[in-house]
């Protein structure tokens, strides 16, 4: 079965220095200027134009196997093209579909279920969102309460979701729901598959600190999906689940935001006189050097995913490095702008205008979905480090 678009070439055949190039030619080209370097989480109405042209071309899930539809980038090649989107600033779009599930799918998925999803996934003509947060079971996942029960061919959905990202633009939604109520915590735990159009379904937007709407609650009444959506076994979506959870990780853990807040610092720094300041350089370097150490961090754990090996708990680390970096980076744009660094929207700074508070308000919940560094931590010391309890 053919999943997605022929590629043109094996761009693993290219040296690194000709395919950074044409990646770099690509996104030059044709990513609208306008789009560069978003202050918020883009809507999917916003970018929409961009990732249908490279879904269009086969470029839109670099990472996945040529035989499912993907580029079939080596770990090398697939570091290049997130370097070059990163550096020319190009927004995240919903991607849960090709950076969660279809690596799900692959993984643990049937047939049936590879060939009825992963074509619309690569198409862009279904937009997937995740549904494993609840009230009171954050962090601690396991303690989720939304249910599924199995009545003939269909499971049976209640329960509610939280801080589920952009929900409101998503077509499907990937579940984590308790199917034995009677089990540990971490058992009787399966993962379901939904069409968000299914009745008993409601979607309720967030607004946030900084009045954006990225974050919705989703609530199931009654909602039926097909057994045939249950990927891997029955009560067995733990497994399933922690293995997502390292493909979310990695992808929080991109130096891709503390790199994006380096230039905007400096940029501010610049704007008030401060970039040849000896207290302001000592604070910067520090900084810099937390983030080159990132990459190459990042680096080690994108191999990992790129040879198709599970990621280990040490990839917690990346979380906390990325997020934690990225929060002191914010905090030290507030304090060089000076008078203006509590100003909200956008600020004159020489030349140009900056919104001096967005990498703040992206810092602070960063350290928290995905599981809280707290959280990390403890997986650190005692899966890693072995660490008495």
């Amino acid at each position: 079965m053919k999943y997605g678009v022929e590629q043109e070439q094996d761009w693993n055949a290219l040296t690194d220095k000709a395919f950074r190039a044409l990646v770099r030619a690509e996104v030059e080209a044709h990513h609208p200027a306008a789009l560069r370097y978003p202050p918020r989480r883009l809507r999917w109405h916003e970018n929409k134009s961009w990732y249908l042209r490279m879904a269009a071309k086969g470029w839109i899930a670099p990472g996945w196997p040529r035989e499912y539809g993907g580029m079939g980038l080596s770990p090398t090649k697939l570091l290049i093209f997130i370097e070059e989107q990163e550096r020319w600033g190009i927004a995240r779009f919903q991607d849960h579909g090709i950076l969660m599930i279809g690596p799900i799918l692959m993984r643990f998925g049937s047939e049936a279920q590879r060939r009825r999803y992963l074509p619309p996934i690569l198409a862009c003509e279904e937009i997937w969102c995740q549904g494993y947060s609840e009230p009171n079971a954050g962090s601690d996942l396991a303690g989720l309460r939304t249910e599924a029960r199995l009545e003939g061919g269909d499971f049976i959905i209640d329960g509610q979701k939280t801080w589920t990202t952009l929900a409101h633009d998503s077509t499907h939604i990937f579940v984590l729901a308790r199917t034995d109520k009677a089990a540990k915590k971490q058992a009787g735990v399966s993962f379901l598959l939904l069409d968000l159009k299914t009745p008993g379904i409601t979607v309720r937007p967030i607004r946030d600190l900084a009045g954006h709407e990225e974050f919705c609650e989703v609530f199931f009444d009654k909602v039926r999906t097909p057994a045939s959506n249950l990927v891997g076994e029955l009560n067995q979506g733990w497994t399933v689940a922690k293995s997502l959870l390292g493909f979310e990780r990695i992808h929080i853990g991109s130096p891709k935001l503390p790199e994006y807040g380096l230039q905007l610092l400096v940029s501010v720094a610049r704007a008030r006189g401060l970039e040849r300041e000896p207290v302001f350089l000592d604070a910067l370097a520090q900084l810099q050097l937390d983030v080159a150490h990132l990459g190459d961090v990042y680096g080690h754990f994108a191999a990992i995913v790129g040879r198709g090996e599970p990621l280990g708990p040490e990839v917690s680390l990346l979380k906390i490095w990325a997020t934690e970096t990225f929060q002191r980076i914010a905090d030290l744009i507030i304090e060089t702008a000076g008078d203006c660094g509590g100003l909200a929207g956008s600020v004159q700074m020489g030349d140009g205008r900056i919104e001096l508070l967005a990498p703040f308000y992206k810092a602070r919940p960063t350290s928290i979905y995905g599981g809280s560094n707290e959280i990390q931590r403890n997986i650190l010391a005692r899966q890693v480090l072995n660490l008495p309890g």
